[in-house]
């Protein structure tokens, strides 16, 4: 079994009949569908005594026994909540299956399939993967921390005593068109995997390992790939709208056609070739003869009500390390704008749309937020103190508030003491290490949200909606 060094890991529990092949060895194999492989029935009864010995095993109890599920069928098997961390389960079926919420942690699930199985909330981390197909499967809210799925082979006897591949159609590990919303796999090695449309927005895919694999059309938004290898990795058509990608490794990249607008790099070299055929913001000189004709025409249509000029088109526009001090761009669209490092002290951004635009470094101070959607948006170590960020009275058939919307906007060491939030809607928001004092954040909505190192002294959280929030620290 030849392979590549870093591919020849030792597979346990997996009995000497079986083997793996490398990816060295994909070759047309002219084998069956996993579906026509026999698998080992078991019924309900001997399922749960199985499970029921195994959580003996893991306590040291006498009768106990590390469950051995290795080529069961287990399709639609509802597995929801058990603990099988460390469980022998390779070759097995688990197609269909419902494993919401159930511990898998190290367990052994080389080959598997997984496909369209349901895995919210599972925890899969450091788990063997390798060459299973989750193709289709619900992988929302998952952690699967440093788990391996590279690519591999289950070999099992014929009726000749020869060796054929089990497969599913693929030989790599396979989470095309799965839905991994939120799912936490830092530190994975997905080398040579099919993603292809796959759902990852918001998932943590720090120091994950995707040399060579596919991630054709996925959906990165909001992503934190800080530390990530994408040596040779497809991305064609992917869109990382608000993705973190700090020091991440782009070594022959193929971005064709990707969307990287609101992209936030820290290394990135546009003349790069890899990103001359990416979807990039275009540059805007904020002093240049295009900026004032945006100007005019937005000052128009603001004061005729919408019936004269254009609201100004700054959306996917680069306008970072310039000034807009001043200036009047209420409703305007600058939705995946890039703005770091930029003077945007006293603006008026009342409605406006500037969802999934980069913002850091940005000094915002004294601005007028009220009603604007910032949802994703990167303010990292942006300036926002004595900020306007309260809603807005719509007058039309029926009076409505409208509220500033940050909803997993990421504050990290923000500077926000003294500024106005109340009634915002920031749901999913990141305030680690940041200023908040004095803030007023009265009715908000910080579900979920995250306060670590905030400095919440004097802020006001009457009527605030703090469910789910974590490391809130207040002043006693």
């Amino acid at each position: 079994m030849s392979g590549r060094k870093d591919d020849t890991d030792t597979v346990p529990g997996i009995p000497a009949e079986v083997a793996w092949a490398s990816s060295e060895a994909r070759l047309d194999l002219g084998t069956p569908a996993a579906d026509d492989i026999p698998l080992r029935q078991i019924s309900l009864a001997e399922l749960e005594d199985v499970i029921e010995r195994h959580g003996m095993f893991l306590r040291g109890q006498t009768g106990g026994a590390r469950a051995n599920l290795q080529g069961y069928d287990l399709k639609f098997k509802d597995l929801s909540g058990r603990e099988l961390s460390g469980a022998e389960l390779s070759g097995s079926s688990l197609r269909n299956a419902n494993l919401e919420n159930c511990n898998l942690k190290t367990a052994n699930l080389f080959a598997c399939d997984m496909r369209e199985a349901r895995l919210k909330g599972a925890n899969l981390s450091r788990s063997d993967l390798r060459g299973a197909c989750m193709r289709g499967a619900d992988l929302c809210d998952v952690t699967m921390q440093e788990a391996d799925l590279r690519d591999g082979v289950l070999l099992k006897p014929d009726a000749r005593g020869n060796l054929v591949a089990v497969t599913y159609n693929t030989v790599d590990a396979d989470l095309a068109v799965a839905n991994a919303t939120r799912a936490d796999m830092s530190g994975a090695r997905l080398s040579n995997a099919f993603i292809v449309q796959t759902d990852l927005t918001d998932a943590k895919l720090r120091n994950t390992r995707f040399v060579r694999a596919d991630l054709s059309h996925s959906n990165l938004t909001g992503a934190d790939l800080e530390g990530a290898d994408l040596t040779e990795a497809t991305l064609t058509g992917a869109i990382l709208h608000g993705t973190i990608l700090y020091n991440v490794i782009f070594s022959g990249t193929d971005l064709t056609g990707a969307d990287l607008a609101g992209a936030v790099f820290s290394n990135m070299n546009p003349d790069d070739p890899q990103f001359r055929l990416a979807r990039m913001p275009r540059a805007l000189d904020a002093l240049g003869p295009e900026m004032r004709e945006i100007m005019i025409q937005h000052d128009l249509w603001i004061k005729s009500n919408g019936k004269q000029g254009v609201r100004a088109p700054l959306a996917r526009r680069d306008i970072s390390k310039q000034s807009l001090s001043r200036l009047n761009l209420a409703a305007a669209n600058m939705e995946c704008s890039v703005l770091t490092s930029c003077d945007l002290s006293g603006i008026n951004l009342l409605m406006a749309d500037l969802a999934l635009s980069d913002m850091r470094s940005a000094d915002l101070s004294n601005a007028d937020l009220r009603g604007v959607t910032m949802r994703r948006a990167n303010l990292m170590e942006a300036r926002l103190t004595g900020v306007q960020a309260g809603p807005v009275q719509i007058v039309g058939a029926k009076t409505q508030r409208w509220p500033a919307h940050f909803d997993r906007a990421r504050f990290d060491r923000a500077i926000l003491r003294g500024g106005d939030f109340h009634q915002a809607e920031m749901s999913g928001a990141v305030f680690a290490g940041a200023d908040l004092r004095d803030c007023n954040l009265r009715g908000a909505v910080l579900r979920d949200a995250d306060f670590s190192g905030a400095d919440l002294r004097g802020a006001d959280l009457s009527d605030a909606d703090t469910r789910g929030a974590t490391n809130m620290v207040l002043d006693d």
